[in-house]
């Protein structure tokens, strides 16, 4: 982790689970680390919640990643305060529990985790990956919390993955239009997906943990500590996938 040393990581969603566990892992590695999220309240407990010389690395901001203009408004701070960032952590996502394709009434809800989960990261990439090509810094990495579900549709009797499951789905695809962006534009900045079977975080589905309840589960800490071990990499060494599963895990 030598070479990320006082760089700045920005990471989305953290105000709990998986972006919490990361900002803790990489401001402990020596990283300055940008943490976004809508609740601003749960990012300061968080800075509290950190030993002095890391609470100094780490800097919260309210933002909401499916608000275009948040998203820019929020890279441009980022840029003119810190310098810009290094390591993108694109973890924010929604998940609207029981809120079927065919719901009646479900327009708000369908859009909303579109917006969060596909849209979010897109801008996010976008602005990050400008600002590393302004500053000409070619050894960038952008990470994206996908999960199994973007891979394949588990079949659980009496519930619905919804619309969270396509726009994981999309996040697949994404990752892969972006290694070509990104290779077309002749960078070495890297690209990883990593995509986790159940986390017991918030945002987990508590009808699909009813309907399972043997389920095993992975904690926060075991995709943040996936997270840290992809940027490792040596700079020939892309990790384009890397999909993670607590073990007995049956769906």
């Amino acid at each position: 982790m030598d070479r990320w040393l006082n760089r700045v990581a920005v990471v989305t969603g953290a105000s709990s689970g998986i972006g919490a566990a990361s900002c803790k892992d990489l401001v402990a590695k020596g990283l300055v680390v940008v943490g976004l999220a809508r609740r601003e309240e749960r990012l300061k407990e968080l800075k509290d919640s950190l030993p002095a010389d890391q609470a100094s690395r780490f800097h919260p901001r309210r933002c909401d990643v499916s608000k275009e203009q948040e998203v820019i408004d929020t890279f441009a701070w980022i840029d003119a305060t810190l310098g810009g960032a290094d390591v993108l952590v694109n973890n924010a996502g929604i998940v609207r529990a029981g809120v079927g394709i065919t719901k009646e009434g479900n327009s708000e809800d369908l859009r909303a985790i579109i917006d969060t989960n596909v849209l979010g990261v897109s801008w996010c990439t976008r602005e990050a990956f400008k600002s590393l090509q302004r500053r000409q810094v070619n050894d960038g990495h952008v990470l994206i919390v996908n999960s199994v579900a973007g891979h394949s549709v588990p079949n659980i009797p009496g519930f619905t993955m919804g619309m969270y499951a396509p726009s994981k789905h999309a996040i697949t695809a994404l990752t892969e239009v972006l290694r070509q962006e990104f290779h077309n534009s002749k960078t070495q900045t890297k690209i990883t997906s990593i995509s986790p079977g159940a986390v017991d975080t918030e945002i987990i589905d508590k009808e699909a943990i009813a309907a399972l309840p043997d389920l095993p589960l992975l904690r926060s800490e075991d995709v943040a500590d996936a997270i840290s071990y992809c940027i490792q990499t040596p700079p020939n060494v892309q990790i384009h996938e890397l999909i993670i599963k607590p073990v007995g895990e049956t769906i």
